[in-house]
């Protein structure tokens, strides 16, 4: 049995190898027009994508929106040997030659997200910009009522979404007669641009302006941060108040400090997802080298961030971020092991489908844990810790089958007693005190069921039935999910070491800290500061 297995495995090694010599080898050139968080996200997408075709090489050049610097590296790229070029123009007219040399050359050209004024290029892909700065306009004047002074801070001069994002911005306020457009503002995309642009530091910035639409988010963060410099107000200041006006901007990216959250956060008004797919641009330009059908103009669905759906994107893009970053480094771990093999081609194949089928039992498995630890920890918390009294629900109460025998007084009492335990306001109220002793006893590491149920004057087993029925979990589970809250706080606000952090909030050791922590977090309490 183990030759015929070894035979098999063999005649299965050498058709995969004969398969991947056969296979061609295809080098990509991606040329970026500058560098940003939104770019970042891109090009790492665009790895992720590349991963799925082993037979893919990208080759990155940056040009810090240079033209000149553009133009070098494209035709650097194109003396390299690629196969194809993806490229982000960084103006419309300037760097066309440089793409025009290449496409004469027979190297198919992808243009992504900015146009050029040739017609020498094999697709082009990105969002609609003209419909992002109407909608952007529609809803600013939808929020104005029709009434009020509207400031636009415009991106790069000559970038093709600038102009088209102008464009149709200018279009949709054209349609409300009382919606005044004061000034335009050019930067270049950088939020220093904005910042310290010449008529946001004059009395501009202290005149009253209703809302500012900057082209990108990191834009309306300039602005803001220039007018409330202006105007006296610390710029760590949240939300519109003191007379400030309203900033949205666009990008709507996911993470720390991108637009989502600024959103959610009430720093931002608003923000427009644009879509960074570069997963998409991969398999596009795999199928223009395959020969495979493929789409010459496509435009990427994007969508308004406000604050009625920000948390809940917010939410979506970090989990999806999370597994990116977790099967980039199963992958490094993976390329790292095919490495020190010495018949790479032969590997390669094997690995594939191993690797694969690990990673998505890996991934399934990880999105079963979270989505399983996340309703377990949201009900706690909303049940316990988010809610307000007056929204805690009332557990369910059990109506005994009627019979012809009347329970003895004693109870008659008991019963009554449990009715009114159960009734909205004394369960708000018991959870406000439950609130109030747990909090105040979360650095004694010695703290038992027995001394917080001694804290609210009940028994032990009183308790636990009480806080079971109400949230569904034990006061243990509470008490633990309470530390770990507070925990999570201090790591985030203060400069405590993890062993301090860990003894503040009860626990009797730190590695038991940390284990607990990852269970809950899925990662360890070093890590959160690193978000």
């Amino acid at each position: 049995m183990r030759k015929v297995t070894l035979y098999i495995l063999l005649i299965l090694i050498i058709s995969m190898t004969s398969c991947s010599q056969g296979r061609k080898h295809y080098k990509i050139g991606v040329s970026q027009c500058s560098e940003d968080i939104w770019r970042e996200k891109q090009n790492a997408e665009l790895r992720m994508g590349a991963y799925f075709h082993d037979n893919v090489e990208l080759r990155f050049a940056v040009a810090f929106d240079s033209d000149e610097r553009q133009v070098q590296q494209i035709d650097s790229l194109v003396a390299t040997g690629i196969d194809l070029l993806i490229v982000a123009p960084n103006q419309i007219a300037t760097i066309s030659p440089a793409i025009d040399r290449a496409y004469d050359k027979g190297i198919p050209v992808i243009v992504f997200e900015r146009k050029t004024n040739s017609q020498k290029y094999t697709a082009f892909i990105s969002a609609d910009n003209y419909e992002m700065g109407r909608v952007m306009g529609e809803y600013i004047a939808t929020q104005l009522h029709g009434q009020g002074k509207v400031l636009e801070v415009m991106g790069l001069k000559g970038s093709s979404p600038a102009i088209e994002r102008h464009n149709g911005f200018v279009d949709a306020i054209k349609n409300y007669s009382g919606i005044d457009i004061v000034a335009t503002l050019q930067g270049d995309w950088t939020e220093e641009s904005a910042y310290r642009s010449p008529l946001l530091t004059s009395p501009l910035g202290e005149e009253h302006i209703d809302f500012v639409f900057a082209q990108n988010d990191r834009m309306a963060m300039g602005a803001r941060r220039a007018i409330m410099e202006r105007r006296g107000i610390s710029s760590t200041q949240g939300g519109t108040g003191g007379g400030l006006p309203r900033f949205c901007g666009i990008d709507g990216l996911p993470g720390k400090d991108g637009g989502i959250q600024l959103v959610r956060d009430s720093i931002l008004d608003a923000s427009y997802i644009y879509p960074t797919h570069g997963d998409q641009l991969i398999q596009l330009a795999v199928n223009i080298l395959e020969g495979k059908p493929y789409e010459k103009e496509t435009m990427m669905m994007s969508a308004l961030v406000t604050h009625d759906n920000a948390r809940v994107l917010l939410m979506q893009d970090e989990e999806i971020m999370r597994q990116s970053d977790y099967l980039d480094q199963l992958h490094s771990r993976a390329d790292n092991y095919l490495q020190r093999l010495g018949t790479q081609h032969v590997i390669n194949w094997m690995s594939f489908g191993v690797i694969v089928l690990l990673l998505l039992t890996i991934v399934l498995f990880y999105l079963y844990h979270l989505k399983k630890t996340a309703i377990q920890r949201e009900h706690v918390v909303n049940t316990l810790w988010n809610l307000k009294p007056e929204e805690i629900p009332s557990p369910p109460t059990h109506h005994p089958t009627p019979n012809t025998q009347h329970p003895p007084t004693g109870e008659q009492g008991a019963s009554s007693e449990t009715a009114k335990d159960n009734e909205p306001v004394a369960v708000s109220q018991f959870i406000t005190r439950f609130k109030e002793v747990v909090e105040a006893r979360l650095a004694d590491s010695d703290i038992s069921v027995e001394d917080l149920a001694a804290d609210m004057n009940l028994s032990r087993v009183q308790l636990y039935r009480k806080v079971k029925s109400i949230t569904d979990s034990s006061p243990v589970e509470l008490l633990r999910n309470a530390r770990l809250n507070r925990a999570y706080q201090l790591l985030l606000t203060t400069d405590m070491s993890v062993s301090e952090v860990a003894y503040a909030v009860g626990f009797t050791s730190p590695s038991y800290f940390t284990k607990c922590f990852k269970d809950e977090y899925g990662k360890v309490p070093g890590e959160a500061r690193t978000l």
